[in-house]
């Protein structure tokens, strides 16, 4: 699929692109190419005279391969985003090739990432905040770190409700269980905001350095820059509550353990002297001299309780049963 967008009147219009006649009849500043067909390709290579990387191009995430200069002077960029499934499932990282070519974007990508709706929903509402094609590309740096903000308010969030449960007097295998599902899932989007926002910083830190942007465009790379800081600062601290958490949910199930284990070496315990009694007087009823006493056969079941109860006792006054 092909998107294009023109300037007009201060904001992103989109342009309808079913040939490549319609692409000759256009001049954008905004070309969004989401999982193009090989014929796509070819329209956009023959229309606009850019090299389009191949998709092993795209995955290579070695610094050099991905911000660099061509020979033809076209600047190469290759950044990761975020996506997240709706079903609630994990969080995935999508690498788009971003080429930088007279006055123009060309953005390549395998799936529609939200960042980029939403910059195309401000763009038609928000007249004049963009003037050219590199305000396009600081306008997704910025939408990205906001996104990534909203996802680590969820992460809290959701952890919150983790601390609560962990706290609880109460807590169960099943709810330990639950608890590091849950505790899994958001260390995984944590790092993965992590990983997003450090590719971010040093895209941006590449443009700045390459001196493309005016003056203002080079403060707005600024202020993104100090929000990724402040971003940085949220994802540590996460990973120390994650951490926290874990060994906390950890620690109660080896309680848990030894609960079951201790019940089980208690009652092991105490049933083998009685057992061991009554398979003596089992054994031997016809020699043991109490037999023949009045009240031998009375004895000898005291005697059986006597040795249940008395581990029991014993442990109960060492502490170990409470």
């Amino acid at each position: 699929m092909i998107n294009v967008f023109v300037l007009q009147n201060g904001r992103l219009n989109q342009v309808p692109i079913e040939s490549r006649a319609d692409l000759e009849n256009v001049a954008p500043i905004w070309v969004d190419m989401t999982d193009p067909t090989e014929e796509e390709r070819s329209w956009v290579k023959s229309t606009y005279d850019v090299t389009m990387p191949d998709e092993d191009d795209v995955k290579d995430i070695e610094a050099s391969a991905r911000y660099y200069e061509a020979e033809n002077g076209d600047l190469h960029l290759r950044t990761d985003f975020r996506i997240d499934d709706d079903d609630e499932g994990p969080s995935q990282t999508i690498t788009v090739a971003f080429i930088l070519t007279r006055n123009m974007l060309f953005s390549m990508h395998p799936e529609d990432l939200p960042v980029f709706r939403l910059v195309r929903m401000r763009a038609r509402s928000r007249p004049g905040s963009i003037t050219d094609y590199k305000d396009v590309l600081l306008d997704l740096y910025a939408t990205d770190a906001e996104y990534s903000a909203d996802a680590l308010e969820g992460i809290y969030r959701n952890l919150e409700e983790v601390s609560s449960k962990v706290l609880q007097e109460e807590f169960t295998d099943q709810d330990a269980a639950a608890t590091l599902s849950t505790i899994a899932k958001e260390e995984d989007l944590n790092g993965r905001i992590r990983r997003t926002m450090m590719d971010t910083r040093r895209a941006v830190s590449f443009l700045m350095r390459g001196r493309l942007l005016d003056s203002d465009q080079f403060e707005e790379a600024r202020q993104i820059l100090r929000d990724i800081e402040s971003l940085d600062g949220h994802t540590s601290f996460l990973f120390e509550k994650i951490n926290f958490l874990m060994d906390a949910t950890v620690g109660f199930i080896n309680i848990n353990q030894n609960k079951i284990i201790k019940i089980f070496s208690v009652a092991s315990v105490a049933f083998l002297p009685p057992t061991l009694i009554a398979s003596i007087y089992g054994m031997n009823f016809r020699i043991l001299p109490e037999l023949a006493w009045d009240f031998g056969y009375p004895f000898a079941l005291i005697l059986m309780v006597a040795s249940a109860l008395a581990p029991f006792w014993y442990f109960r006054h060492r502490g170990w049963l409470k």
